[in-house]
């Protein structure tokens, strides 16, 4: 039986990051299949499914979730060298939000790790 003490700051902060997670890329995958049918780029709706997935995996205390939007965010980096090859100015609104996801889901690891089964 988890004790109060064990859903402490971390835990809930990790509930609350996979919601914001997952909800962030349930609205990516809508607007990624809506793109997608208007004939424009396919990346936002696999990215935004991946971070919906990865975000109920986080919710659920899995650290593949963990590992799932590193996936993400390494296709990303893919992606975006690939649209505006290595100009800096047009890869900081395509890189800046993603890096601090990935960095935030690093820091959730030993709270994963501490309420793993």
């Amino acid at each position: 039986m988890t004790t109060y003490s064990a859903r402490g700051f971390g835990y809930w902060s990790l509930k609350v990051f996979a919601v914001a997670l997952a909800l962030f890329g349930l609205v990516m995958a809508a607007g990624g299949l809506w793109l997608v049918t208007l004939g424009g780029s396919w990346y936002y709706l696999p990215a935004g499914l991946g971070m919906l997935a990865s975000g109920i995996l986080l919710f659920l205390l899995r650290v593949h979730g963990v590992w799932l939007y590193w996936l993400v965010f390494v296709a990303t980096l893919a992606w975006a060298f690939w649209e505006v090859g290595f100009e800096p100015w047009p890869l900081v609104p395509r890189l800046v939000a993603p890096a601090v996801i990935a960095l935030l889901t690093l820091l959730f690891i030993p709270t994963l790790r501490r309420h793993s089964n």
